[in-house]
């Protein structure tokens, strides 16, 4: 017995119950606690010194979960537009972009799939890296950390 939901939404949220008759037994029942949860992007901001090393790490609070075993995706927005930096697949090499619009050789994947920027440029300041990673079919979390670039 199962019971499928299409186009989940957060009223969908609450307890759910089977029952059936048996027999000789009677009617047996079964309750299940349903939570719909919206989906939610982290948003975090990150300070770099022009020409360092910069490291953003790609769901910050979910470090128990081993981002390998998912598909991801980091992007660049600047200006209203989002570009695909680098897509990465479960037990597959990393793809790179090459029609970005940060030079190529500037970007590489590090530990747990953050994204690495060396070096940092002035034209990073204020753009916005998102990673996006698929648990499901339906199911995407993401996180966006903006680049404030200093001087020295």
């Amino acid at each position: 017995w199962a019971l499928h939901l299409k186009n989940v939404t957060i009223s969908l949220s609450g307890q759910y119950e089977c029952s059936f008759a048996t027999y000789p037994y009677g009617t047996k029942a079964a309750k299940i606690q349903l939570i719909v949860k919206a989906e939610e992007e982290q948003h975090y901001v990150k300070e770099a010194w022009l020409s360092q090393t910069l490291e953003i790490p790609c769901l910050e609070d979910m470090t128990s979960e081993n981002l390998s075993n998912y598909p991801l995706k980091w992007l660049v927005g600047e200006n209203g537009r989002k570009e695909e930096l680098v897509t990465k697949e479960p037990s597959c090499p990393a793809v790179y972009r090459n029609d970005s619009t940060l030079d190529s050789q500037r970007v590489r994947l590090g530990l747990n799939n953050g994204l690495k920027i060396f070096p940092t440029k002035i034209t990073d300041d204020g753009r916005v890296f998102s990673c996006h990673v698929l648990y499901h079919p339906e199911r995407v979390q993401k996180s966006s950390t903006t680049v404030r670039v200093f001087g020295k």
